[in-house]
């Protein structure tokens, strides 16, 4: 595999994490470019696939994204004007803008999801199903942490 094995055993989950990342990016890095989708900035994919999946909102992307509400503005503005996201106001509270995709980033989000699913289709087939779930349930534990800590951070403690 080309990978100095004990090293990757003795180094953090977050580097882990982050070098397992690059698998999920070429995996739909590829179809995206083949099917004319190559202007996704960073961060693009991750913030279609979420409006694809759930109603959220800017503030919670930046936060799972982990940059400024600035960066998470600069991002959506660049999706819009791109032809992925449509930016409109909550009926339900008017104080609130909603994100919907466009025709364009339902494409988008329908690849990604095939790209997702066939990248964990084949780690399952590697290393089997219950392993996923297990690192599945050891990211959520990290993520809870995150915003426990997160939360106590800002309360100053």
């Amino acid at each position: 595999m080309g990978r100095p094995d004990e090293l990757f055993r003795t180094t953090s989950l977050a580097a882990l994490m982050r070098a397992a990342r690059s698998s999920y990016a070429a995996a739909i890095r590829a179809p995206l470019a083949e099917s004319g989708f190559e202007d996704i900035p960073r961060d693009g994919v991750f913030a279609i696939a979420t409006i694809g999946l759930t109603e959220v909102s800017g503030g919670q992307l930046g936060r799972w994204l982990g940059v400024s509400k600035q960066a998470v503005s600069q991002l959506l503005d660049t999706l819009v004007l791109r032809g992925y996201v449509e930016r409109s106001i909550d009926p339900m509270d008017r104080r609130r803008m909603r994100l919907t995709l466009t025709d364009r980033g339902t494409q988008v989000a329908a690849l990604c999801r095939t790209a997702v699913e066939r990248v964990e289709r084949r780690v399952a087939e590697i290393v089997g199903t219950a392993h996923v779930e297990h690192t599945r349930a050891t990211l959520l534990a990290l993520i809870d942490l995150g915003e426990e800590l997160a939360a106590q951070s800002s309360k100053g403690l």
